[in-house]
């Protein structure tokens, strides 16, 4: 399944560089736009490759309380910036790119930056899933997960955008951008809603006993923390 998915991914990427190269000699908005909405599709497949944060966002949804509104807008702001940040670097910093990006697809220090995040995160939610507080949560908190996870940007809109800014066509690059954001939207959606199920569903089974849903909510508040801070020490995102 995972050589398919690199596959299809790799079609695309042939495609889609013909269109903005068609599109940049002949400035045919009908035309590249005929192609466009297959973005949804790319973006969604292409958000099943490793990396997206899903495993943050699964990690984090599935230790927090959040609810399944507060769960797809941290998924929505995740998306948003992990595309969004791609397009900025593009458009605002390509003259000093080399300084951030050390490879193809790979922002080192942004990494750097979201993993020193995220490990200040998992330490609170670790610290507050053992200290005999009730004030344990915060409505922008998942927001804040959303915007740190996403700072990492998304590989395949820099190749989008550079491409097509070398091509002298940026606004091609753009409305690619903007739809295909759509498509890494719906993954990290879907991430989200099985990640809050699978707690929902955990706490029902517990529901009957509440010392032990206290004891549950807080050990996998815990068990995210620890794992929040693994990441930030131990792996890309």
């Amino acid at each position: 399944m995972f050589q398919e998915i690199v596959t299809l991914q790799q079609e695309i990427y042939r495609v889609l560089a013909g269109e903005i190269r068609t599109f940049a000699g002949e400035g045919d908005w009908l035309a590249f736009a005929s192609f466009v909405p297959l973005g949804i599709a790319f973006g969604a497949v292409h958000a099943l490759m490793p990396g997206h944060s899903k495993s943050v966002l699964a990690l984090y949804l599935a230790g927090s309380p959040a609810d399944i509104v507060r769960g797809l807008a941290t998924a929505l702001v995740l998306s948003l910036t992990h595309v969004g940040m791609a397009v900025l670097i593009v458009l605002f910093a390509l003259p000093v790119v080399s300084a951030v990006l050390g490879s193809a697809g790979r922002a080192p220090l942004l990494e750097d930056i979201s993993r020193g995040f995220l490990g200040l995160i998992g330490f609170w939610m670790l610290w507050r899933a053992v200290r005999p507080s009730r004030v344990r949560h915060h409505a922008a908190e998942g927001m804040s997960v959303g915007v740190i996870a996403g700072l990492v940007p998304c590989p395949l809109t820099l190749f989008v955008m550079t491409y097509a800014a070398s091509r002298g066509a940026p606004e091609a690059g753009l409305a690619f951008a903007a739809v295909m954001m759509i498509g890494v939207a719906l993954t990290l959606c879907a991430v989200a809603c099985a990640s809050i199920f699978a707690r929902q569903g955990i706490m029902k089974l517990v529901a009957a006993w509440p010392l032990l849903v206290e004891r549950v909510t807080r050990g996998l508040e815990g068990c995210v923390g620890v794992m929040l801070l693994l990441i930030a020490l131990l792996k890309r995102l």
